[in-house]
């Protein structure tokens, strides 16, 4: 393994940066991480429609409710947003939503910055905990990369260049999407020609070891996750410490091998949710197997907010993106 190097930096207002790094809209302005939305189940079966320009950034097109596959019966859906002003094929990036795996939905779309450095953006839906348990949720995230490959180039898309972004559940299961590459049992339904494969994951504050979550937990944490209703235990239909083999199978680090793709995770010292341990056991287990990895620490930053906002942070962002996503 090559080695680490380590620096701090100011990402703007408080928040200060600790970084570790291995070397190896549709509305106008910069758009915000709100709390998660809850509902939105899929309705009928509808034709995809290109949204109206005018509520757009300029050179963005959105298709909506694109159905990418079918699970317990209904069909789950991406919106898809493309930078058509900027030339083709574009790289895309994966956007997977939060809610604690048993809310939100896939508007807002928080991923949408990306468009600006000519990179598409899908948006999508996945089953949630209430729905069924694990490993329902990266069954259908690796179908979504999946329906992109098989369906992408006609769209204008680089299918050989996917990305994956979230935050908070959604950061586990591009978490998850980057650690699973090689592993074929969460590959089921349609499309099974084609790889589920990413290319770069970036992981806003999301669980990488369940089994952890409780232990990591310090007086800041709001959620107690040994208890059977913690949003983890209902994942995975039970208590996590009454079922260590599936918490370890809904676990990103129990997949760390050397092919993983580069990883970029952002966390809070002060997250009442996931504690910052997640983010620095993700970091170590890919370092471990050889896995270029980022882990930005932001000091006092909870689950979410301005911190994570920042220009700075931004760029940093884009910049990963860039840098493993464009030729």
């Amino acid at each position: 393994m090559k080695a680490t190097a380590w620096w701090t930096a100011v990402l703007g207002l408080s928040a200060t940066a600790a970084v570790s790094q291995q070397d190896g809209a549709p509305r106008r302005g910069a758009p915000s991480i709100p709390a998660p939305v809850l509902g939105g189940s899929a309705g009928p079966a509808a034709a995809p429609k290109p949204e109206a320009r005018s509520e757009l950034p300029p050179g963005v097109e959105v298709v909506r409710d694109i159905p990418y596959a079918k699970a317990a019966g209904r069909r789950l859906r991406l919106d898809l947003y493309l930078p058509v002003t900027q030339p083709k094929p574009w790289p895309v990036i994966v956007w997977i939503h939060g809610g604690a795996w048993r809310g939100g939905d896939k508007t807002p779309c928080d991923g949408l910055p990306v468009l600006e450095k000519g990179i598409a953006v899908a948006s999508i839906s996945y089953r949630l905990s209430g729905e069924a348990v694990f490993p329902a949720q990266i069954e259908d995230c690796k179908a979504a990369v999946r329906w992109l490959r098989a369906n992408g180039r006609r769209r204008g898309l680089d299918v050989e260049r996917i990305g994956a972004w979230g935050s908070s559940a959604g950061g586990h299961l591009a978490a998850l999407l980057g650690t699973t590459g090689g592993v074929k049992a969460f590959d089921v339904g349609a499309n099974l020609d084609q790889s589920s494969r990413v290319q770069a994951v970036c992981n806003y504050y999301g669980p990488a070891d369940l089994s952890l979550m409780q232990a990591h937990s310090g007086p800041e944490s709001r959620l107690r996750h040994d208890l059977p209703d913690s949003p983890e235990s209902l994942l995975i239909g039970g208590r996590v410490a009454d079922h260590p083999d599936k918490a370890a199978a809904a676990s990103p680090v129990t997949y760390a091998t050397p092919d993983d793709p580069p990883f970029l995770t952002v966390h809070g010292t002060a997250d009442p949710l996931v504690p910052i341990g997640q983010a620095r056991v993700l970091d170590e287990a890919l370092r471990a197997a050889g896995v270029p990895s980022t882990l930005i620490v932001l000091d006092g930053a909870g689950h979410g907010g301005r911190e994570f906002q920042t220009p700075v942070l931004r760029a940093e962002i884009l910049r990963f993106f860039e840098r493993h996503l464009r030729p």
